[in-house]
């Protein structure tokens, strides 16, 4: 009989290979207590958090607490149904109201999970015979919104313009074309030139979509994202994003002005087969997204950390993923797993949780240290990251 699970060894052996060498498991990390947006107590100390995604602190805002407990009592637990069946309460809709007051769009949708909202929004819309043009380093869900969909993928070299151009443009003219872009990406914090993706996108005749998981609610004027702060929102056809992120919750979305988006409703089978969100996390998501219309002085505050600390590493000789900051994600570069995996538990021993992000997820192969900052990270508290670093960093050897 043929091992299943032999496909795995290569990974299993690198795996035993990393903890044979006395590291910590950088990805079994229990957090006992979460104290704040910014705190948890992990192996019994207190521990700065600094890879949690989120990003606008909403997770202990005491509205939003309040609103989830309001509808656990008045609702409970949760709905054991799907959407179209009766899995639908009075939250969702009204967690579906402030997406599209948010963004000011006709249409939303909520699912389960942001996974999900890839996953169903690109496999339904983009079928056997129609192209998904879609940037090499996409998020995983995106990949396989494409291969559930059975559409054909077209991937270009990352944040290229000229490279999409070229792709759309050896395409039948007549083929149904869906180009698949993010605001930020998620490794290495680094922002898409949507303005100009967008433009040769509808000059060959494409659809757009845009994941905007890792930027709402910060960047843009009213924290609608990259397309909101390049000037291009009214431009995408579709806007996907979590409520895992700046919304501090769980679940997933999908906004958009197409006149026939409706139909998704009953078309869309990762919304239509899975069981809907329980109504205390849409209460809970829906009051944080109406928070964030008027998270301005956040997003600013977040903006200054995100420069800070972007500087503070820099000049402490680390080498990142960007060379000015464009989003809440700083990625270290690590020179090899091993070495990443050692300065993750340096960090770790220092109170400083970080995310350990390796191959596959990484572009090029790379292994970095994740970090996303917050806007309820004080600039005291910056200041504290940058001086563990420091420590962490002399003490493994990635800095002088």
């Amino acid at each position: 009989m043929t091992d299943l699970f032999s496909k795995f060894d290569p990974l299993i052996q690198q795996r035993e290979d990393l903890l044979a060498t006395g590291v910590t498991d950088p990805y079994n990390l229990v957090m006992e207590k979460v104290v704040s947006p910014t705190v948890a107590i992990c192996n019994g100390r207190e521990t700065i958090l600094l890879g949690t995604y989120n990003y606008m602190g909403m997770t202990f805002d005491p509205d939003v607490i309040a609103a989830g407990k309001d509808a656990l009592d008045k609702f409970g637990a949760g709905t054991t149904g799907s959407r179209v069946l009766n899995g639908t309460y009075q939250g969702h809709k009204e967690c579906e109201e402030a997406l599209k007051e948010f963004y000011a769009m006709d249409h939303a949708m909520v699912f389960s999970t942001g996974y999900q909202a890839n996953l169903g929004i690109i496999s339904t819309i983009a079928g056997k015979g129609d192209y998904v043009i879609l940037d090499i380093d996409s998020h995983a869900s995106i990949y396989d919104g494409c291969a559930m969909g059975n559409a054909e993928i077209v991937a270009f070299r990352h944040n290229d313009v000229e490279a999409l151009e070229k792709r759309l443009k050896r395409l039948p003219p007549e083929a149904g074309k869906l180009v698949v872009l993010e605001g930020v990406y998620s490794m290495l914090g680094d922002v898409a030139p949507l303005k100009e993706m967008i433009r040769v996108s509808k000059e060959n005749g494409a659809m757009i979509l845009v994941d905007e998981a890792h930027s709402m609610g910060f960047i843009g004027e009213h924290g609608r994202g990259v397309a909101e702060a390049q000037g291009v929102l009214d431009d995408v056809d579709f806007i996907i994003g979590t409520f895992s992120k700046s919304v501090g919750t769980v679940g997933g979305f999908c906004v958009s002005n197409h006149p026939k988006f409706e139909i998704l409703r009953l078309v869309c089978r990762p919304y239509v087969f899975t069981a809907s969100l329980p109504p205390s996390v849409v209460a809970t998501a829906a009051t944080s997204i109406r928070k964030l219309m008027h998270g301005s002085n956040k997003r600013a505050h977040l903006w200054e950390n995100s420069k800070v600390l972007h500087k503070g590493l820099r000049d402490l000789g680390f080498t990142l993923g960007t060379d000015e900051p464009q989003s809440a994600i700083i990625a270290v570069i690590m020179p090899d797993l091993e070495k990443g995996a050692m300065m993750w538990e340096a960090l770790l021993e220092e109170g400083l949780y970080v995310n350990l992000a390796r191959p596959p997820a990484t572009p090029a192969g790379m292994t970095l240290l994740r970090c996303s900052l917050c806007a309820e990270h004080t600039i005291e508290q910056v200041g504290e990251i940058l001086g563990r670093f420091e420590r962490a960093g002399k003490r493994i050897g990635i800095i002088a």
